[in-house]
């Protein structure tokens, strides 16, 4: 429904380029040209109206999002979005060039490491094999889907905080004879947690995101 009427009736009369990208009912629209971004808003919950549907207020945004200027040397860029659970935003490389990152959304890693904490915290009598098999499962999983180019930080940081969390329950299996953490250290040799490791490469180590402006409608 939406598709095609972007691709049937909304680009043919816009400016500049536009793009539509959609996964079930998320979604953002990228625009070449400021005027067309705002001419679309403006209709776009009218067309969602004719079909039962509404936008949601608080996730529905027009904003900037563009590579700063080469001569920018500090700061951020000018905006920032969430889309399926990442952020998407701008910062320096090495190379001193401005380019798109992704890392998983903040939201979205905290929910992530209190899931685990819970499993651990109502699991910690099962066998220490056992919560280690299901512990894998789930850090392996989290990995497959935000294991990208360029968020290698927060699936460390899922990494640390999982092993922080099953020590802390394990400790509390019994109280006479209480796990220290140089016995924890040991126990992970045997039973070694996921290493965080990027599974898609979005773009290419030397990728150049393009210098062409633009402005972004997101949906949710």
């Amino acid at each position: 429904m939406l598709d095609l009427w972007f691709e049937r009736e909304v680009k043919p009369r816009l400016l500049g380029k536009a793009t539509l990208i959609r996964y079930a009912d998320d979604l953002l629209i990228t625009f070449e040209n400021q005027d067309d971004a705002k001419r679309v808003m403006e209709v776009l919950g009218k067309r969602m109206g004719r079909f039962g549907l509404t936008l949601h207020p608080d996730k529905t945004r027009l904003l900037p999002f563009r590579r700063p200027p080469s001569g920018q040397s500090s700061g951020k860029g000018p905006a920032t979005f969430d889309f399926l659970g990442f952020t998407m935003y701008f910062a320096r490389a090495k190379t001193g060039r401005w380019g798109m990152w992704c890392k998983t959304r903040s939201a979205r890693l905290r929910r992530t490491v209190k899931s685990i904490a819970d499993w651990c915290r109502g699991n910690r009598h099962k066998p220490v094999k056992v919560q280690h098999e299901a512990l894998c499962r789930r850090i392996q999983g989290h990995y497959n889907y935000f294991g990208v180019s360029g968020n290698f930080r927060c699936l460390l940081l899922v990494q640390q905080e999982v092993r922080r969390a099953w020590f802390k329950w394990l400790r509390r299996r019994s109280q006479r004879t209480r796990l220290n953490w140089e016995r924890y250290l040991e126990l992970l040799k045997r039973f070694p947690l996921p290493r965080p490791s990027i599974r898609v490469r979005i773009w290419a180590p030397s990728h150049e995101p393009h210098r062409r402006r633009s402005r972004m409608v997101e949906i949710s």
